[in-house]
C-alpha cells in the first residue's frame, strides 16, 4: 500500500515534524503560501492575553521564512496553497488562479523542479476554478474530508484524502485502505501546538506505518505519474 501525507501553510512547527520524517524515512508534501512569508522566520508562540485575532486555541504555529524555504523543505515535495491562502469562490476567478499559479511559479523557482500539486485553501472550490487549475497544468487539488478510496475520484481536482491525522479512526482507516492500495492523511503541524502528548501520538503513527511491511511511503504527486 502507498502511504502519502501532506501538511498545510508552511508554519514553523513544520520543522519539528521534519525531524520525525527524517527519523522514520517518511515522505511528505508541504502546501505553501509564499505571499504569507516574510524573509525571516516567525517563531511559534502562544497569544498574549486579550488578543482577538486568529490562532489555534491561542497558539500560533509561526511561519517559515523565505530565506530558509529551500533548506527546510529541500528533501520533500512542496505544492501551491495559493499566494496568500486565497479562497475559490471568495476571490474572483482571475484573482484565484493568479494566486495559485504565482505560488507554484515561486516554488518552482526556489526548488528548481516542477510543483504541480495544489491544496484548496479552506477546501473551497467551484467547477470554474477546477477547470482553471486543470488548464494551468496542475496535476491534482486536495480537499479536506475523508474517503475509503482515495483513487476512486472522478476528478483529480477534487482529490479527497483518507482522513485528517488526528482522526479518531486513524488506525482503522489505515488498515481499511489496504483494500484499495492508498492511504492519505493531512493536517497542520500547529494543531499539535507544543503538546508533548500530541507530538508523541503523531510519532507513534509514523512509526506504525514505517514498521508495516505492507506500507511504502510515497509523495502525493506519485499518485498521478
Amino acid at each position: 500500500m502507498l502511504v502519502v501525507q501532506c501538511w498545510d501553510d508552511g508554519v514553523t512547527t513544520d520543522m519539528r515534524l521534519i525531524e520525525l520524517l527524517y527519523k522514520y524515512n517518511a515522505k511528505a508534501t508541504f502546501n505553501l503560501c509564499p505571499g504569507n512569508m516574510n524573509d525571516e522566520r516567525i517563531p511559534a508562540h502562544w497569544a498574549e492575553q486579550g488578543y482577538n485575532g486568529w490562532s489555534h486555541k491561542g497558539f500560533f504555529g509561526g511561519q517559515i521564512g523565505k530565506k530558509e524555504l529551500f533548506s527546510v523543505y529541500k528533501d520533500f515535495q512542496v505544492a501551491s496553497h495559493c499566494w496568500k491562502h486565497e479562497n475559490a469562490g471568495v476571490s474572483s476567478d482571475d484573482e484565484f488562479i493568479k494566486a495559485a499559479v504565482d505560488a507554484r511559479k515561486y516554488l518552482e523557482d526556489v526548488f528548481g523542479r516542477e510543483c504541480r500539486g495544489f491544496a484548496w485553501p479552506c477546501s473551497r472550490n467551484t467547477p470554474e476554478t477546477c477547470d482553471l487549475l486543470r488548464e494551468n497544468g496542475f496535476a491534482y487539488a486536495r480537499l479536506v474530508g475523508e474517503t475509503d478510496n482515495v483513487m476512486g475520484y472522478t476528478d483529480p481536482m477534487l482529490l479527497t484524502p483518507s482522513c485528517h491525522f488526528q482522526d479518531r479512526q486513524f488506525y482503522a482507516r489505515y488498515e481499511a485502505a489496504k483494500k484499495t492500495g492508498v492511504f492519505y492523511f493531512w493536517g497542520h503541524t500547529y494543531e499539535m501546538m507544543d503538546s508533548p502528548g500530541m507530538w508523541a501520538q503523531l510519532e507513534q503513527k509514523l512509526a506504525y506505518i514505517s514498521n508495516d511491511p505492507d506500507a511504502v511511503w510515497a509523495d502525493v504527486i506519485d499518485l498521478f505519474k
